[in-house]
């Protein structure tokens, strides 16, 4: 582990962020001309590699991923203070007063036992706030993945007390949403498939988040696995001179059930 650094140093260290970008966006052809448009395709790559990493558990690609963030963010608010709109002072000290605002557990006068607690006076005190969601879905962002969305649309309903009363009975609807999709399907409805499909999603997902798991990493480490796996196969193909469009499915399966059975002998 490295050491760790005092306040001071931290403080230094940011400092030194500031120099390198006020240098670059006026020194580097590339660094001047970007504007909040250009910039932001490149953010959300920056984003997933952090999640890459997280996800990884990569202590070293975490911290440099964070940096690749927080560069972004001391970005755009160099090009906001160049507009004469805030600088990274004002993003600072907004995110404080935010903080400070919606703890009052912590700065106030609130008790708060528990971190369900917390999130409930949360989701309650965003609305109070002067420039806060006027609406309790309106703070769930339209451009985020549709399966995290609908987790957090879903929670946010949950705040307010619009969710089951008992989590089982999320099992009934699960079954109920499945029975319309096949419907659907065996009457060959492409659009009304689809439709049904998307009710059947919703319902898992909202499955998931009473039982308290979270869909998106659920199904994260499943693509990881098939990845793996599927590589397992490809390697073997390539050992063997076979491709893979050659192989037949058993084949292919046999090769899938070795993966598995030496990814269960790992893991004991």
């Amino acid at each position: 582990m490295e050491q760790m650094h005092t306040r001071e140093e931290k403080m230094e260290a940011f400092g030194r962020l500031l120099d390198v970008m006020d240098r670059l966006r006026v020194e580097c052809p590339w660094d001047r001309k970007q504007t909040n448009e250009s910039l932001r395709p490149n953010s959300i790559e920056e984003v997933y590699e952090l999640c890459d990493a997280l996800i990884k558990d990569d202590q070293h690609e975490i911290c440099k991923e964070l940096g690749d963030v927080l560069l972004h963010i001391v970005f755009y608010s160099r090009i906001g203070e160049e507009k004469g709109q805030f600088d990274i002072a004002d993003v600072c000290n907004k995110l404080c007063d935010k903080m400070i605002f919606r703890h009052p557990h912590v700065y106030g006068e609130v008790v708060a036992k528990s971190a369900e607690e917390v999130l409930d006076n949360w989701e309650q005190i965003k609305q109070k706030e002067k420039d806060g969601n006027k609406t309790v879905l309106s703070g769930v962002p339209n451009s985020l993945p549709s399966l995290i969305k609908a987790y957090r649309i879903q929670d946010k309903a949950r705040h307010v007390g619009f969710d089951w009363e008992d989590k089982q009975d999320v099992w009934a609807k699960v079954r109920e949403e499945i029975d319309e999709l096949e419907e659907e399907l065996r009457r060959e409805d492409k659009v009304c498939s689809e439709r049904e499909l998307g009710d059947f999603l919703f319902a898992v997902i909202n499955a998931a988040r009473l039982y308290h798991l979270n869909p998106d990493n659920a199904l994260e480490m499943t693509n990881q696995k098939f990845i793996r796996r599927f590589n397992y196969i490809e390697q073997h193909s390539i050992k063997a001179g076979k491709p893979l469009t050659e192989m037949t499915l058993a084949e292919m399966d046999a090769l899938w059930n070795e993966a598995k059975s030496k990814e269960k002998q790992s893991m004991k």
